[in-house]
């Protein structure tokens, strides 16, 4: 897996936008709000993610898998190295972060985004 693989993957859901946040994050947002944080710089290349409460247990519990530090408390999971998952879970669990980041957002901003 490469970031252009995650920006792939990203890119094919509706009102994604990427943007850099913290120097050196390329994050993937919907409505403003991020689902998906890379550190494409980090040797090897990291990423953060959320995910529903009752996959959270059981995803941080393998290896090269911990709760995402500030963010553990509403089930963001960080993950060390973005080869642990392959390109099949890639595009579950983007979509499920995605998901969940979009039924938070505002019935205004949805209707803005068009979904």
């Amino acid at each position: 897996m490469t970031i252009e693989d995650l920006q792939k993957i990203c890119s094919k859901l509706k009102g994604v936008k990427e943007d850099i946040k913290w120097d050196d994050h390329l994050c993937f947002n919907v409505g403003d709000k991020i689902f998906l944080i890379t550190a494409p710089d980090a040797i090897p290349v990291t990423a953060t993610f959320k995910v529903g409460d009752e996959d959270f247990e059981e995803i941080t519990s393998k290896e090269g898998f911990s709760p995402a530090k500030y963010l553990s408390r509403y089930k963001w999971v960080f993950v060390d190295d973005i080869n642990r998952i392959s390109k099949k879970d890639w595009e579950r669990f983007i979509k499920q972060s995605y998901d969940l980041v979009f039924e938070r957002l505002p019935v205004k901003i949805k209707k803005f985004l068009g979904l």
